[in-house]
């Protein structure tokens, strides 16, 4: 069984910084890539950073300059390192990852989410 925990998130003010956390455990190889979606009420889940297992990274033009996404691969955590926060940002932020569990092949697992909320 593989889980993805997420924390970090919370409260903050405009122009304030979070940092989540994402900590994948359980019957892992290996994870190929893995990425921060987030989602606000009545709209899709978006896309908001990724980074592949050799540390190469994309971000969502919303949050380029802002966000950085980063990853220890020993450990199996991914992190997102928000600044400059905007009410925009207000969303439920999920990690994602791409394992390749013990015998079992690849499967993209999801985070539980945790709520962001920027106030102006």
């Amino acid at each position: 069984q593989v889980q993805l925990v997420e924390s970090g998130g919370g409260l903050v003010q405009a122009g304030g910084s979070l940092r989540l956390s994402c900590a994948a455990s359980g019957s892992i190889q290996g994870i190929n890539d893995m990425g921060w979606y987030r989602q606000a009420p009545g709209k899709q889940r978006e896309l908001v950073a990724s980074i592949t297992s050799g540390g190469s990274t994309s971000y969502a033009d919303s949050v380029k300059g802002r966000f950085t996404i980063s990853r220890t691969n020993a450990e199996n955590t991914v992190y997102l390192q928000m600044n400059s926060l905007k009410p925009e940002d207000t969303a439920v932020y999920y990690c994602n990852a791409d394992v390749v569990r013990l015998w079992q092949g690849r499967y993209d697992y999801w985070g539980q989410g945790t709520q962001v909320t920027v106030s102006s």
